[in-house]
Protein backbone atom coordinates (compact mmCIF):
# COMPACT_ATOMS: atom_id res chain seq x y z
CA UNK A 1 0.00 0.00 0.00
CA UNK A 2 1.17 2.99 -0.69
CA UNK A 3 2.38 5.91 1.59
CA UNK A 4 -0.48 8.44 -0.20
CA UNK A 5 -2.95 5.83 0.63
CA UNK A 6 -1.94 5.44 4.34
CA UNK A 7 -2.21 9.40 4.89
CA UNK A 8 -5.34 9.23 3.45
CA UNK A 9 -6.80 6.25 5.13
CA UNK A 10 -5.59 7.84 7.72
CA UNK A 11 -6.81 11.37 7.63
CA UNK A 12 -10.46 9.52 7.11
CA UNK A 13 -10.79 7.59 10.00
CA UNK A 14 -9.70 10.77 12.18
CA UNK A 15 -12.21 12.71 10.57
CA UNK A 16 -15.02 9.87 11.16
CA UNK A 17 -14.03 10.09 14.76
CA UNK A 18 -14.70 13.37 14.96
CA UNK A 19 -18.09 13.12 13.54
CA UNK A 20 -18.51 10.98 15.87
CA UNK A 21 -17.34 12.74 18.93
CA UNK A 22 -19.06 15.65 17.48
CA UNK A 23 -22.33 13.89 17.36
CA UNK A 24 -21.87 12.65 20.64
CA UNK A 25 -21.08 16.15 21.98
CA UNK A 26 -17.95 14.05 23.88
CA UNK A 27 -14.89 16.21 24.54
CA UNK A 28 -11.19 15.62 22.97
CA UNK A 29 -9.39 13.23 25.68
CA UNK A 30 -6.05 15.68 25.15
CA UNK A 31 -5.70 19.40 24.91
CA UNK A 32 -6.03 20.23 21.54
CA UNK A 33 -2.06 21.63 21.44
CA UNK A 34 -1.16 18.65 23.30
CA UNK A 35 -2.72 16.15 20.66
CA UNK A 36 -1.17 18.12 18.37
CA UNK A 37 2.23 17.97 19.33
CA UNK A 38 1.73 14.33 20.04
CA UNK A 39 0.56 14.11 16.30
CA UNK A 40 3.01 15.85 14.82
CA UNK A 41 5.74 13.80 16.74
CA UNK A 42 4.38 10.55 15.53
CA UNK A 43 4.72 11.91 11.71
CA UNK A 44 8.39 12.69 12.54
CA UNK A 45 8.98 9.59 13.69
CA UNK A 46 7.18 7.77 11.13
CA UNK A 47 9.53 9.73 8.42
CA UNK A 48 12.53 9.14 10.81
CA UNK A 49 11.74 5.32 11.01
CA UNK A 50 11.68 5.56 7.29
CA UNK A 51 14.86 7.06 6.38
CA UNK A 52 16.84 5.17 8.29
CA UNK A 53 15.43 2.24 6.67
CA UNK A 54 14.48 0.03 9.44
Amino acid sequence: MSTVWQFAISLGIGVLVGIAYGLLKVRSPAPPPVALVGLLGMLVGQQLMSWLNW
